[in-house]
């Protein structure tokens, strides 16, 4: 798409307050704009009508980037890999398939960031295992769920709930932790140096109009990810429904020693069972989200 050289790139010389500023600029869209534009591009490769479609979720590729600001990769290359996403998400999107492109965008978003990660941190540091990559994305919520926000090492409690609930070893945990510790900045942190003028992050990943990217997230995400879970559950049988259930989708979630006790099994086998089904149930969200056209291949 050519008229990617034409959109407002982040770079340490120009500074992301510069960069947040620029995107401001670009006006939301309404539903049935979004739509034309998209048939634009779709039947006749209207460029300029990719670049409006483009331009106006730039602050949702923002928004996604700033979740990944933990690890302790540059924020403008991480900014522009959400955009290489978002771009891929426009340049594949079929507005007939009923949903918003903010929806459609984020898998490509996510996606493209998490490779960059992956790709930017060596094997070494990372490791090699599905676990140990469920691990790095998911630490930094874990802890959050907790409580465990303080710097430095994890309390040794935490280690073992980290753990069990991500199905690592408490080793990993530490080790993790410690590889990712310190790389966390905070939406309230100040961006630019010029005194009264200096702003918070947060101040630019808000927008005051109705169609923000809060709403396409709240409204158009959810919905559909209750869909699609609501629908991919059949895939389970009812113990596995049952585990899946108590351990990751209840308010509360149960321990293992809980369920072991329940079910009269070893706290390894249903972390097993538990770890099967998730693998299940995930695979089978992404057949059906492929289905709907939210996602596709590159």
């Amino acid at each position: 798409m050519s008229n990617y050289k034409n959109l407002p790139a982040p770079s340490p010389e120009q500074g992301l307050n510069r960069y947040m500023q620029d995107i401001r600029k670009f006006p939301m869209l309404e539903p049935e704009q979004e739509y034309m534009l998209a048939k634009r591009w779709v039947d006749h490769e209207d460029t300029d009508a990719a670049h409006q479609l483009v331009t106006s979720h730039l602050r949702l590729a923002a928004k996604i980037a700033m979740g990944y600001r933990g690890y302790g990769l540059p924020q403008a290359e991480v900014i522009s890999e959400a955009n290489v996403g978002l771009m891929q998400a426009v340049k594949k999107f079929d507005p007939e398939k009923g949903f918003r492109l903010a929806t459609y965008a984020m898998w490509w978003i996510r996606a493209s960031i998490q490779e960059y990660v992956l790709r930017s941190w060596s094997m070494v540091k990372l490791g090699t295992t599905s676990a140990q990559k469920k691990l790095f994305f998911n630490l930094r919520k874990a802890k959050s769920r907790i409580g465990a926000l303080e710097d430095g090492d994890l309390r040794p409690e935490n280690v073992a709930r980290i753990a069990t609930d991500l199905g690592v070893t408490e080793k990993e945990v530490v080790s993790m932790n410690r590889r990712l510790s310190g790389g966390d900045a905070s939406l309230n942190a100040m961006v630019g140096s010029d005194g009264d003028s200096a702003t918070q992050w947060q101040d630019w990943l808000e927008d005051e109009s109705v169609n923000t990217a809060d709403d396409y997230e709240a409204s158009d995400e959810m919905t559909v990810r209750r869909e699609l879970l609501a629908e991919a559950m059949d895939v389970l049988n009812d113990r596995e429904k049952d585990i899946l259930v108590q351990r990751r989708l209840a308010e509360e979630t149960i321990t293992l020693e809980d369920l072991s006790g329940q079910y009269d099994v070893s706290r390894e086998r249903i972390r097993q069972i538990e770890v099967r089904a998730f693998e299940k149930l995930q695979k089978r969200m992404q057949e059906l989200a492929r289905k709907r056209g939210m996602f596709a291949d590159a």
